[in-house]
Parts: structure tokens; C-alpha cells; sequence
């Protein structure tokens, strides 16, 4: 049984990620920078500890090593991506990540496009930026252009982790308190406010009220490797008025598996020389759902199903239509036939 690193593993995704593992047949390595958290975690599940610390590329070495390879599920990634990349390129593993700070991607992208040689690096590989990028590759059916990709995030609420609370300070810290959208094949900041409109959902959830121009990490993903001029997100208000809410509780588990009551719907649209294709998938738990995302990922990475090398998103070194088939158990699909 191949052993995965995950660092981060006592946080709220680290934790779904270290299960989805153990189901999968995997072997989690309990890493992480709270050697007491990680600890309390080890002594309930019986597994190998190794506490590192982003500062101390020693750490992330002895943390890395025997394994196969390594997710890492602790932001802010602005600070953690660099360091865990490094330690897998040392190791000769591939990384992946959860991370949905667009400027920590678009970090990683530049950074590392030109000296992750034959290891893959894949960030983003969770519901934000993963998600997103392998609906938009399936919709466009092996096309690599398009004029216009839309994802609008159809959320039934966001109780937002501690964690995604302190990654979306660091990101605003960055923006200077902007905003950012992709348009005219570049990321743009601007300090105006972002447009509302009404999203024509399918259903069961309909149309409904959104935040347009609510950046997410698709902006950095699907451009990335599709060659797309204009990318949009979109966010329902109830879910832009949770996150935005310092007082919203963060989620609470409301089934056996440990997920919320939170429910999704992701509509992507592309559109292309006057013709639109559309694809859609509907879940339970953004955070929950990340797991199968990433441990997916690991599977088709160690089995020799990569299409590429190097730092790529989701859409780019995987295939799109047959990841997400593979994600049933988990996710609702409404792919273009």
C-alpha cells in the first residue's frame, strides 16, 4: 500500500482528505506544523505522525520520506505551497494541493512552470479551481480554445473554516482590498463593485440571485492550459453574504461522514464562435467534497494516468470527462453526451 503524505492533516479538509485515503487503500503520513494537534490525531487513528514545519525544509523532508506522494491541505498556501513543492521535488514525488487563493496559484504556476522537470505539481485540486477546470474540459470535448468560460457556483450557504478565513486575509492583504477578475487574457484588479444578476441554474435549484465577477480560483486554472480570453465566476449572495459575515459559524457536521448540510450546484458554460456547451455537477460539502478530488488525483498520478508533467491543472493532466465519471459516489453529473 502506496504511503501519502498530507500536510495539514488535522485541519477541517486535511481531515476528510486523511479518511478518503484510508478508503482508497492509501497509507496516510500525518504531517503538519501543531505537533500537539497532530499528535491527539495519530493517537486516534493509529497512524505515523511526523510534525514539519514550512521554515525548516529538514522538517518537510523527514516528513516526506517513504512516501509516495504528498497533498498538502494547509493554508494560508501562500506561505505553505513554495516550501511542500520543494520538499516533493527533493523527494521526487508528486504534490498536490487544495489550495484556492488565486494569487498562491498563480505563484505556483510561475514559480515552478520551469523547474518541476518530470514531477507533477498540481495545484488547486479541490472544489474551488479543480472542480471548475475539469467541467469546463469536459464541456469544450478535447477543443483547447474558447471565447468565453463561465462558472457559477451555486451554493446553498458558506460556513467558511478558520482556515479559508485567514487564506481570504491574506489574499486581500495582497489585492491591497481589490478585486480581481480575468478578462482580456489577463488577471485585472480593480476597486469598483462587482456586478449582480440573476443565474439561470438548472434545476433543482433554478435561477437564482448571483455575485458576478466573484473571483474564484477557476480564473487561474482554466486559463492555465485553455487557451480563453475571458473566465467568470460567479457566487450565489446567500454564500457571498456568509463568507462575508464575520459571525458565520464555521461548518458543523450533520451526518455520519462528518459533512455539513451545505449543498452545491456548479453550472459551467462555455461558449465558443456562437455555440454554448454546458456542464454541471451537485453535491454535498465543498470542503468534503475536496477529498475525493485530491485523493482521485493521487490515484491517477501514481497509476500512470497523468497526460502531462510539470506543474498542470486538472483539466490539463487529467482527463476531464473520466475524472469526474470517477467521482460518482460523490458528485451528480450533467456532462454534454
Amino acid at each position: 500500500m502506496d504511503k501519502v503524505a498530507v500536510f495539514g492533516a488535522y485541519g477541517h479538509t486535511g481531515r476528510f482528505v486523511v479518511d478518503e485515503l484510508k478508503d482508497r487503500g492509501f497509507v496516510p503520513i500525518l504531517s503538519g506544523r501543531d505537533a500537539g494537534r497532530l499528535a491527539a490525531l495519530a493517537a486516534a487513528s493509529g497512524l505515523e505522525a511526523r510534525p514539519a514545519s514550512v521554515d525548516d525544509p529538514a522538517s518537510l523532508d523527514r516528513a516526506l520520506a517513504g512516501a509516495a506522494a504528498v497533498v498538502n491541505s494547509a493554508g494560508p498556501f501562500a506561505a505553505t505551497a513554495a516550501p511542500v513543492i520543494e520538499a516533493a521535488l527533493r523527494a521526487g514525488i508528486p504534490y498536490v494541493d487544495v489550495a484556492a487563493e488565486i494569487e498562491a496559484n498563480a505563484d505556483t504556476f510561475a514559480r515552478f512552470a520551469r523547474h518541476a522537470g518530470g514531477t507533477p505539481i498540481v495545484p488547486a485540486m479541490a472544489f474551488f479551481g479543480g472542480l471548475g477546470d475539469l467541467l469546463a474540459t469536459a464541456a469544450l470535448d478535447g477543443r483547447t480554445e474558447a471565447d468565453e468560460v463561465h462558472v457559477a457556483y451555486g451554493l446553498s450557504g458558506w460556513h467558511p473554516t478558520a482556515g479559508t478565513r485567514a487564506a481570504g486575509a491574506v489574499s486581500r492583504r495582497r489585492r491591497d482590498g481589490r478585486r480581481v477578475r480575468y478578462s482580456d487574457g489577463r488577471l485585472e484588479y480593480r476597486d469598483d463593485e462587482p456586478p449582480t444578476l440573476e443565474w439561470p441554474f438548472p434545476d433543482p435549484m433554478g435561477p437564482r440571485t448571483v455575485i458576478g465577477e466573484y473571483a474564484m480560483a477557476d480564473v487561474v486554472t482554466v486559463p492555465s492550459h485553455l487557451s480563453v480570453p475571458e473566465v467568470t465566476t460567479y457566487m450565489t449572495v446567500e454564500a457571498a453574504r456568509d463568507i462575508a459575515d464575520p459571525d458565520t459559524p464555521a461548518p458543523a457536521p450533520a451526518d455520519e461522514r462528518g459533512r455539513s448540510a451545505q449543498t452545491f450546484l456548479v453550472d459551467v458554460i462555455v461558449r465558443s464562435g456562437g455555440t454554448e456547451r454546458r456542464a454541471a455537477a451537485t453535491g454535498r460539502d465543498i470542503y468534503a467534497v475536496t477529498a475525493p478530488l485530491a485523493v482521485e488525483a493521487v490515484h491517477r498520478l501514481l497509476t500512470g494516468q497523468a497526460r502531462t508533467a510539470g506543474v498542470a491543472s486538472a483539466g490539463a493532466i487529467f482527463d476531464a470527462p473520466g475524472f469526474l465519471r470517477a467521482l460518482s459516489p460523490h458528485i451528480s453529473l450533467d456532462l454534454p453526451a
